[in-house]
């Protein structure tokens, strides 16, 4: 064996989204703040995400998150999420990933019975408060960044479906919340593919007629997913997010969950002190909490808790032998859907 890189990989998945955390093989990505080594990721050199998340080594139903020294000193770690499109300033469902395998890895020493993990990713710092047991995390709550509403009841112009009305809203990455019966589907595992082609061209649409970038952070722009949401019989916000270019989130989506909370308390359906359930396409499920307010660039924005679960599923060892012909990888549409252009 003689490889040229070797990458060590904790394997985890959060209420049954996979998000693999890399934990060697990395010394650092350049930049000062984990804002410009997101920003050098997605616009000077994307070679590691590739690497990482396209075929052979990787797949397209996975996230793989990138530990790295904090530029925060309030921080434990920092790090960011890398995905099939891009890389990421933030996740909920990869954030419970991350704090468990820092946790009952030891990487960050455990006490009973919580912990807490704090967290420096590109949007900023979240702080994780894990119930442990045994040496088990049984439960991680993550106080995620601001969330904010950017617009309610946008219209966009589709040529499926004709206009078609979304809220948008930024709960870590900018989101058009879409009410699913508008294209006639239900939120069930049956309907996954239709709902990622759905999804993928109702993001395109709506991000070549609205134009959305943070209001503080240089480089967080355009609208990351479409997430789909229903209502169920006890409650329950039903929940699919549609990632480009073709899977929908397994688990209920924590930072789509924010977005979802923002528009919640704008039209006035939750307060301070609030709590609502989302439940993904699996049937999995996200305590969402509003735990208070804020501005953030002269934007009301939300608070939000977001509680789950995650599990450690074994550990990964990856490397490139010099003579590989595919270093960055690749992606077919058997696997990835048909919207692979532009990867």
């Amino acid at each position: 064996m003689r490889w040229s890189r070797t990458i060590g990989l904790i394997n985890a998945h959060c209420e049954g989204e996979a998000g693999n955390i890399v934990t060697s093989g990395i010394l650092d990505i350049p930049g000062t703040t984990m804002l410009d080594k997101l920003n050098h990721i997605n616009k000077v050199d994307d070679s590691l995400r590739r690497f990482l998340v396209f075929e052979p080594r990787g797949r397209v139903q996975m996230s793989v998150n990138i530990l790295l020294p904090p530029a925060d000193p309030r921080a434990h770690a920092g790090f960011m999420v890398f995905q099939a499109d891009q890389a990421h300033a933030m996740s909920g469902s990869n954030a419970i990933c991350v704090a468990t395998a820092l946790l009952e890895t030891g990487m960050v020493a455990m006490s009973e019975p919580t912990s807490k993990v704090v967290l420096d990713t590109p949007a900023g710092i979240v702080t994780a408060t894990a119930e442990c047991r045994d040496g088990r995390c049984e439960r991680v709550s993550i106080d995620m960044v601001p969330a904010f509403v950017e617009a309610l009841d946008v219209e966009i112009e589709t040529e499926r479906f004709g206009t078609i009305r979304a809220d948008i809203a930024y709960g870590g990455v900018y989101y058009a919340l879409v009410d699913v019966e508008q294209v006639g589907l239900a939120i069930e595992p049956g309907a996954a593919r239709d709902l990622v082609d759905c999804g993928v061209a109702i993001k395109t649409a709506a991000n070549a007629q609205h134009r959305v970038s943070h209001p503080t952070l240089p480089g967080i722009e355009g609208i990351a997913y479409v997430m789909f949401r229903s209502r169920d019989a006890d409650g329950a916000v039903r929940t699919c997010t549609t990632l480009k270019p073709g899977r929908v989130d397994r688990s209920p989506c924590g930072t789509g969950s924010s977005a979802n909370l923002a528009t919640l308390h704008a039209r006035g359906d939750i307060k301070v002190g609030g709590s609502t359930l989302s439940r993904s396409i699996i049937g999995s499920e996200f305590g969402v909490a509003l735990t208070g307010t804020t501005d953030v660039g002269g934007r009301t924005a939300v608070l939000p808790r977001i509680t789950g679960r995650a599990w450690i599923t074994g550990t990964q060892q990856i490397g490139l032998d010099p003579s590989d012909p595919f270093p960055q990888g690749f992606v077919l549409s058997d696997a990835w859907g048909a919207h692979i252009d532009g990867l």
